[in-house]
């Protein structure tokens, strides 16, 4: 089992990859799942990381302060403002402009971690960084929809956080007592959470994809281009940040990984609960989800080699 789980995680990028192709030419493989299991299959996810986090996680945020709120000042200013540019620089219609914003507004993704690890990076800071931006979330992602996308749509910026609190905020915490509580339960769990998420994921792009699939295959080209700029954007400007505050590598590559990744299935659920009027809102999460496995993975290794150099 625990070799099937190691597949798993090992080829998340290409497993994602192929759940995207069979959803977007199958589209039947998938359609027969509603759109409203996205939230409780992201809610798992977020259960799964509340599981793996320890007290020492919540210790690196108040010993290391500085690093930390750098990072999430980056995290949260960066990516929304390089959602924005892009989106008027090619002049997206409403639905996949506000998509495109909702990716860049989310905190940080749940697989950066992972990413940072391979690349040698900072780990610790890297998980105080996802631990404060997903703890920020529930307040600066719809804040900053609402002042980048307000004038395009209709943004219910406190129905957003109240969503952000049950399907983010509320799971993490349950895996957090789970733990306290269950300590070697969850301690045999842990071995298989990064092969679980793998297939969460998988599940919430096959569903995005599939019920998207002929807009995708009309305007898909436009998008993928626009989510790949956004996204190695970010990991270019993350590490420019940090070079320029005087941070050592391994910190530059960690606030990199943390900037460019998001969390874009929290996007997709937002688009799905909060915007149905625009349904290509929910496009550009998809498409980011897939992109961002596959860039994160190249980041990893090409990060790792300049480490070894």
């Amino acid at each position: 089992m625990k070799e099937i789980c190691g597949f798993i995680s090992k080829w998340m990028a290409a497993l994602v990859l192929i759940v995207t192709l069979i959803a977007l030419f199958f589209p039947a493989s998938f359609l027969y799942i509603d759109t409203w299991y996205i939230n409780p299959i992201l809610g798992l996810i977020m259960f799964g990381m509340g599981l793996t986090l320890s007290p020492n996680d919540f210790r690196i945020v108040f010993s290391r302060p500085k690093d930390v709120l750098l990072g999430c000042l980056a995290q949260f200013t960066v990516m929304p403002l390089l959602a924005w540019i892009l989106a008027k620089a090619f002049t997206l219609p409403e639905g996949l402009a506000l998509g495109v914003i909702l990716v860049g507004c989310c905190p940080g993704g749940t697989a950066s971690n992972v990413i940072t690890y391979l690349a040698k990076g900072d780990l610790a800071l890297s998980v105080g960084m996802t631990t404060t931006s997903t703890i920020l979330a529930p307040v600066l992602t719809p804040l900053l929809v609402w002042l980048l996308a307000g004038t395009m749509v209709d943004v219910d910026t406190l129905g957003m956080l109240k969503s952000i609190l049950y399907v983010v905020i509320a799971p993490i915490a349950g895996g957090l007592i789970c733990q306290h509580y269950l300590p070697k339960f969850t301690q045999q769990l842990v071995a298989y959470l990064p092969a679980f998420s793998t297939l969460m994921i998988m599940m919430v792009v096959g569903i995005v994809v599939s019920h998207n699939a002929a807009k995708l295959l009309t305007s898909g080209a436009l998008i993928v281009a626009v989510v790949i700029l956004h996204n190695l954007s970010g990991y270019a400007v993350g590490y420019l940040i940090g070079h320029l505050l005087g941070l050592k590598k391994q910190k530059c590559v960690a606030v990199s990984i943390e900037v460019g990744m998001q969390n874009s299935g929290l996007a997709s659920s937002l688009a799905v609960l909060h915007f149905a009027a625009y349904p290509l809102a929910t496009i550009p999460g998809a498409v980011f989800s897939v992109w961002h496995n596959i860039s994160g993975a190249l980041m990893a290794k090409w990060y790792s080699n300049k480490m070894d150099a």
